[in-house]
């Protein structure tokens, strides 16, 4: 599904955000996740308000060296962001698949997918035994930097189940903490359309095995334009409701 220009320009008069500003626009050459203003200020902006038992979140940008910082009673945390819908456009393993799709194709969900529905923040610093969250979603092939698939991991973390991230997770307890549970987390950082009918378990973007393949990847053209059409479904949804969300808390 394309976005017409008039629906962004409507969004961003609505707001003091506009979730389909293309975070690649002012990142320069650099890494949009490191080097976009505009990203970092959302984030901020965001993220940014009262945990589940009412202690405040403030996120700040002005400690030296780091994308975001917040420090209180409830720890001291140095986030990042990372764009966790990932397009595979530049995965080498997969260029005999994405090449077989037209460019146009492509260029639209990358744009989609560097919205600010495709962000997230997590810790940004590496803890002793593990990589850190962005890290571990990356190497780790059973989850292939899939969004899907990392809540999935989270969700089972919550509930004391193993995932292939489980051990990264566990080094990152005193973050997880201040959300206390998966809806906490999940209704602090919008990923609520991520989420089953029943509103409980997650809506996986292609047919999920319990981790059991190999590899998260698509294997084949078709396997991909369905993960590609329910991550975008996905992505659209949750720049509309970050949309409403800003237009109500945000003047």
């Amino acid at each position: 599904m394309s976005v017409s220009i008039a629906m962004v320009a409507a969004m961003s008069e609505e707001s003091s955000i506009n979730p389909y500003f293309d975070s690649r626009d002012d990142a320069g050459k650099g890494d949009p996740d490191s080097t976009s203003k505009t990203l970092r200020r959302y984030h901020q902006l965001l993220w940014s308000k009262p945990l589940p038992n009412g202690d405040p979140f403030d996120l700040v940008t002005t400690r030296k060296r780091c994308y975001l910082f917040h420090e209180s009673e409830r720890g001291t945390f140095f986030l990042s962001s990372d764009t966790v819908v990932p397009t595979f456009r530049s995965w080498l393993r997969m260029k005999p698949i994405t090449d077989a799709i037209d460019s146009a194709e492509l260029d639209e969900f990358q744009i989609l997918n560097h919205s600010m529905a495709g962000a997230l923040i997590f810790p940004g610093e590496r803890r002793k035994g593990t990589l850190t969250i962005n890290g571990a979603r990356g190497m780790n092939s059973r989850i292939a930097d899939r969004l899907d698939l990392t809540l999935e991991a989270i969700r089972r973390y919550y509930l004391g189940e193993h995932s292939p991230l489980s051990k990264t997770l566990d080094n990152y307890k005193d973050f997880f903490d201040l959300f206390e549970d998966f809806n906490g987390y999940v209704e602090h950082f919008l990923l609520q359309d991520l989420l089953a009918e029943d509103g409980r378990n997650v809506a996986f973007f292609t047919s999920f095995d319990d981790f059991g393949v190999a590899s998260a990847l698509p294997s084949n053209v078709e396997q991909y334009r369905a993960y590609r059409d329910n991550a975008s479904e996905f992505l659209h949804a949750r720049n509309k409701r970050i949309n409403a969300w800003v237009s109500s808390n945000l003047s």
